[in-house]
């Protein structure tokens, strides 16, 4: 059984709750849950123990009763107090859409890291629904002299335990954090550009990446199909060699123990020259969806210019996905608003419409930096000419006596290695 609580808040602009409903439900259905009914429930006054009315607890109640549901997915947060009430009521499991998310992740997780991340986000969530439930969990530890007292309970073991094996995954996620770290700055070294592919979950990231590597990276019409990243070499027009990253999928409320422990994950973005943010056209809801994309890129400090206004350092393109599901009008309507629009690219990787465009558009913003430069190498220098004709664009070259003139166009990062190179 889904329910998702429709929550009016003032100042606030409330999602359009036909929209998560069916999240919700393709979430469940992501792990193979049979969802027997979903149906939204308004919520005027949040109650703090139960967050619904008596009324609306039996509404569910007699929903479940009559469907025969085992589970109830409330598609919103529960407190720890919420959730037990709503069980002890229910008479049947009840969960939250931060527990679903991390049901998903951790069938998904399919990487040592991604395992890692996962148990990290698990133990955070569930130390916070360890109440004080049972009585019975209370155990006697021997005091000094005459002094008993009730000594360390069960709760308080477990949740040191928990917090002990925090401790352990969050200095293992630091090492891997160390490592992607070096990773990306052996890349920083070598002459490539970095693109990722970003967008909110079931967008089609995954088909753009197997579309423009060849690659074959989990892509179906599911929520979180991929949740390891994934990188790959790519030729562009005028770009030998790039390298494509395909990152975990985002969602509305990603849950923050999430967050927290797929930093080092969205992390890659961070190292990337150029963001391609991966829209799904034919949802209905995309602008919502485009919000909370931007959102997580505003924590990671990575958005663009013209969507926070505070000058982003990485650009962001616009691929406008899934054009083969849209009828003739809204693929007119999407036609006019993108050529309006320099930083959009229409697109179908399904069929492969207009991914050659974007390619071409990819390639032009990373080399519209590039400076034309006048360089002199020694005759000898081979290596130095094969890492110009490698690196760089050369238009004219010569020999004058016993060096060699190049001009050559070269991004500003490109100019500063080639120095260094000539240092070293």
């Amino acid at each position: 059984m889904v329910v998702c609580p429709d929550i009016r808040r003032k100042g606030r602009q409330a999602e359009d709750p036909e929209a998560r409903l069916e999240e919700a439900k393709g979430l469940a259905m992501a792990i193979g849950i049979v969802v027997a009914e979903a149906f939204i429930i308004p919520v005027r006054d949040v109650r703090a123990a139960t967050l619904f009315g008596e009324g609306q607890i039996e509404r569910i109640a007699t929903a479940c009763e009559q469907d025969q549901a085992e589970l109830v997915i409330i598609d919103g947060a529960l407190s720890a107090i919420q959730q037990r009430n709503l069980e002890e009521k229910l008479k049947r499991k009840v969960i939250d859409r931060t527990g679903l998310i991390l049901e998903i992740f951790g069938e998904r997780a399919a990487t040592a890291e991604g395992r890692l991340q996962v148990e990290l986000a698990h133990l955070d969530y569930q130390q916070s629904r360890l109440v004080r439930s049972w009585t019975h969990l209370e155990r006697q530890r021997g005091g000094f002299g005459f002094l008993g007292g009730p000594g360390e309970t069960q709760i308080e073991a477990d949740r040191r335990l928990i917090r002990a094996r925090m401790g352990k995954l969050r200095r293992d996620l630091e090492q891997v954090r160390k490592t992607r770290a070096l990773h990306r700055e052996r890349r920083g070294r070598a002459p490539w550009p970095v693109i990722a592919l970003v967008g909110y979950t079931n967008a089609g990231k995954s088909t753009l990446f197997n579309r423009m590597t060849g690659a074959d990276v989990m892509a179906e019409d599911l929520l979180f199909a991929t949740l390891d990243p994934a990188m790959r070499a790519v030729r562009l027009p005028g770009i030998d060699k790039a390298i494509l990253s395909d990152t975990v999928g985002f969602i509305s409320d990603l849950p923050t123990q999430l967050v927290a422990a797929f930093r080092a994950t969205l992390e890659e973005v961070t190292a990337a020259d150029l963001i391609v943010h991966v829209r799904d056209m034919a949802n209905p809801d995309n602008s919502a969806q485009k919000g909370q994309v931007l959102h997580v890129l505003e924590d990671l400090g990575v958005v663009g210019a013209e969507e926070s206004g505070e000058g982003g350092s990485i650009p962001i393109l616009e691929a406008w996905n899934k054009l083969d599901l849209l009828d003739p009008n809204q693929r007119e309507d999407l036609l006019d608003a993108a050529e309006e629009n320099p930083d959009v690219v229409l697109i179908s990787a399904h069929t492969g419409e207009g991914v050659e465009a974007l390619e071409a558009r990819v390639a032009s913003l990373l080399t519209e930096g590039h400076r034309r430069y006048r360089l002199e190498l020694p005759l000898s220098d081979g290596a130095g000419a094969a890492w110009l004709h490698q690196n760089g664009e050369v238009l004219e070259h010569g020999i004058e006596g016993d060096r060699a003139w190049y001009e050559v166009r070269l991004s500003p990062g490109d100019m500063d290695r080639f120095k260094a190179r000539e240092r070293a």
